[in-house]
This record gives C-alpha cells, structure tokens and sequence, in this order.
C-alpha cells in the first residue's frame, strides 16, 4: 500500500528538483550575459589614455534653492590596474584649492585622499566611510571611483526602452562588503554601452538615489562622455547637478601628476 504513495512522492521530488534546476540555470544564465555586456563596456571604452575637463557642480536642496561649484577634473587611463583621477575646486572661495585624488582598483577597495588648503593636510579617505557624502553633494566617494569590472558581480534582467534609448538592464553588486549599495539596477545603452540611469539601492533593498547621464556626445570617433549627471536623493530631497564641459583627450599627463604630493603643489 505503500508503493503507490512512494512513488507519488518521488514524482513531486523529481519535478521541484528538475524545476530548481532550471531556475538556477537560467540565473546562471543571466550571471554570464550581464559579465559579457559589462566586459564590452569596458573594453569600448579602453584606450583614451588621459582626460581633462571643466565641471560646474550645482547643489540643490529640496526646495530647490541652489549653490555652484567650479572644478577640473582629471583623469589617467593605466593598463591592467585601476584608472586614477584628481578633482580640483576652484570657486567659489571656501572650498578653493580642495582637492580629491582617486586611486580605482579593480578588486581591492580605492585608495582616495582629499587635500584641505585651510589646514593644509592631506586625509585619507577610509573603506568604510565611502559611502559618505562627497563635498556635501549626493554623490558619495564610492560614486567618484572609475568603473572596473572586477569590482561587481551582474545578472541581466531586460532589454527595455528608457529615455527612447534601447537598453540593457542589468544589476550590479559590488563586491566591496562596505559599499554603501547592495544593489544597483543600471540602463546601458545598447548603442553607446554607456549608463543612462543607474538606481542605487540601500541595505533595506529601499530605493535611496537615481543618476541620470544624458546628452553624450562622441569623442575621437569612439569614446562617448555625457554633458550632464543628475544624482537625485529619494530620501532627503536634494539633487547634485554635474554639467561637463570642455573634455580633452591625450593632453600628456603621467602617474605623477596624480600623487599625494600634486595634491599640495595644486594652484
């Protein structure tokens, strides 16, 4: 009598394990064509060498009343490491001469420094602080690193229609246990391979900010740069606005003008 009911049972064992099965092939599935989209970004992206360019930073509060920041921003393209980028303010006066140097490393955490000319000293920033605020606007220190694919893991959700651009939605997880996001959901344009909206998420998987990259333009036939990003705070309200302009290529910058003693000699 006990026969049929066996066999009843080995049935149902036999379909939810052939069910689970499926569904972890097609996560795996998903896993490896978010990485091969992530490696053609990077690898259409790869070979500009160095970069400079000018940058108005426009913080907004939720009321919407605003203050402006001038900056430069430079850049230095390393084979096989990390890129390097440095971060001058200029205006208005009371964060002139700060300076932020980034260090991107593929795997282990970056290694940033931001210069203050009022105490004239050099501070590192540290791991588990980058999730924090950078020069009072609503992007944070991890948001200023380079993009670097061992720095995720990916799955590939959708093709999907956004800013009538057709992309690719994939997640990202970062890999760095003191990210401040668990999780972001990135628009990569199908043409451009570049963002066109990423959304972060805190560690309550609660929506905590949307950046927007509009208005790319296409630099020496093949590298794509967008004039403008839009980092919106869904918690607080506030809104920083980055307008780029001016972007030059291949302008002769090395390693050494990205150390900690450049942060000091910066006029």
């Amino acid at each position: 009598m006990f026969k049929p009911m066996l066999s009843k049972l080995l049935v149902v064992a036999l379909l939810i394990s052939g069910q689970a099965y499926s569904v972890q092939s097609t996560d795996i599935a998903a896993q490896e064509k978010g990485l091969r989209i992530a490696k053609k970004a990077k690898k259409l992206d790869s070979g500009w060498g160095d970069s400079q360019s000018e940058v108005e930073m426009i913080l907004r509060n939720k009321h919407g009343q605003e203050s402006r920041r001038a900056i430069r921003s430079k850049n230095l393209e390393l084979k096989d490491e990390g890129d390097k980028s440095l971060i001058i303010f200029d205006e208005p006066r009371d964060v002139k001469g700060t300076a932020f140097l980034n260090f991107s490393n593929p795997i282990e955490p970056d290694d940033q420094w931001l210069y203050l000319p009022a105490l004239k000293r050099t501070k590192r920033i540290s791991s588990r602080n980058k999730s924090g605020p950078f020069m009072g606007s609503e992007f944070s220190y991890e948001d200023m690193s380079s993009f670097e694919v061992e720095k995720y893991t990916y799955k590939y959700l959708r093709d999907e229609i956004a800013e009538d651009r057709e992309c690719f939605v994939l997640e990202y997880y970062p890999v760095d246990k003191y990210s401040g996001y668990p999780r972001q959901v990135v628009w990569l344009d199908k043409e451009m391979y570049q963002p066109i909206k990423t959304e972060y998420y805190d560690r309550k998987d609660s929506l905590l900010k949307t950046l927007k990259l509009t208005d790319y333009k296409r630099y020496q036939g093949k590298f794509w740069r967008p004039d403008k990003l839009e980092m919106t705070n869904h918690l607080n309200g506030k809104s920083t606005v980055l307008l780029m302009t001016n972007y030059r290529f291949s302008t002769g910058l090395n390693e050494q003008d990205f150390s900690q003693n450049t942060l000091k000699r910066l006029r």
